[in-house]
C-alpha cells in the first residue's frame, strides 16, 4: 500500500502541489488526469523523489519519509526510490549503452545483482516486451515504440513495488503509440501496480481501477471512470468527453 499525506511541493513562489492525499492500492492501475500544468507530472516525480516534496508523507509498504523543509538523506531517497520504477516521456535510455546494457545497468549498479543474473533477467524481459532480437541495438537504431518499450524493461528490471508512468505515449506517432499501450495493458491484466499519468480518456477508462482527476494542484474527485463521468462536477464531465 502506497499512502501519501498532506503532500504539497512550490517552485519558488508557485504552489504546484496542495495538501495531497491519496491511497494507492496495491495490484492496481491508478491513472491521474487534468489539464495541462495542473501539478500532475509534478506528483509522479514527488513519488519517486526526483522532487523533494516541501511537506506531507510518503509511505511506500512500511518506508515512510516525511517533509519538513530540512534536508532528506541520499539513503532514505534511495530507498524509497528502489520501491519505484519511473517510466518518462522523453524515454531517457543511456545512447551509449545497448537495450540490454540499459536494462541491465541499475540491477548491477543500483541492486548489486551479479552481471550474469542481471542479463539472464534482461534477456527474460526482452522476450517479454518482443524485443529479445534487439538486445544488442543502440537507442538510436531503435523506433519511438521500441525505446518505450525497452525503457518500460529498464523500469522492471528493478523490480519495483509500484510502476510510475509519465504520459508514455506523448512523444510517439500514434501507429507507435499502439505498441506501448498495449504493453502497458499487459503489465495492468498481471497485476503490478502502476500510476499514469495521460491525456488518453480512452487508454485511462480500459485500464484504470481508479482514476484520479487533479486541477490547481488539488484532488478534485476519484473513482472510477463511470463514476467520474456522471459526477456531478460538470469541469470533469467535459475534461473526459473533450479527450477521448
Amino acid at each position: 500500500m502506497f499512502v501519501i499525506k498532506d503532500l504539497s511541493k512550490s517552485f519558488g513562489d508557485s504552489r504546484i502541489l496542495k495538501n495531497i492525499h491519496l491511497t494507492i492500492k496495491p495490484n492496481h492501475t491508478t491513472v491521474i488526469i487534468g489539464p495541462s500544468g495542473s501539478g500532475k507530472t509534478t506528483l509522479l516525480r514527488c513519488i519517486n523523489l526526483l522532487e523533494i516534496p516541501n511537506s506531507g508523507t510518503l509511505d511506500l509498504n512500511g518506508d515512510k519519509l516525511s517533509f519538513n523543509g530540512e534536508r532528506v538523506s541520499k539513503k532514505d531517497i534511495l530507498t524509497l526510490r528502489k520501491k519505484t520504477g519511473m517510466v518518462f516521456q522523453g524515454f531517457n535510455l543511456f545512447p551509449h549503452k545497448t537495450a540490454l546494457g540499459n536494462i541491465i545497468e541499475g540491477p548491477i549498479t543500483v541492486l548489486k545483482q551479479p552481471k550474469d543474473e542481471a542479463i539472464k533477467e534482461a534477456i527474460k524481459l526482452l522476450k517479454k516486451i518482443g524485443l529479445e532480437d534487439k538486445k544488442d541495438s543502440y537507442p538510436h537504431q531503435l523506433s519511438g515504440g521500441q525505446q518505450q518499450r525497452i525503457a518500460i524493461a529498464r523500469a522492471l528490471s528493478m523490480k519495483p513495488d509500484i510502476l510510475l508512468f509519465d504520459e508514455p505515449t506523448s512523444a510517439l506517432d500514434p501507429e507507435l503509440e499502439i505498441e506501448v499501450l498495449s504493453l502497458i495493458k499487459e503489465l495492468s491484466e498481471e497485476n503490478y501496480t502502476i500510476v499514469i499519468v495521460t491525456h488518453k480518456m480512452s487508454f485511462a477508462k480500459e485500464v484504470s481501477d481508479t482514476i484520479i482527476f487533479i486541477d490547481k494542484g488539488e484532488i478534485i474527485e476519484q473513482g472510477t471512470y463511470e463514476e467520474l463521468n456522471e459526477s456531478p462536477n460538470a469541469r470533469i464531465r467535459q475534461f473526459l468527453n473533450a479527450f477521448n
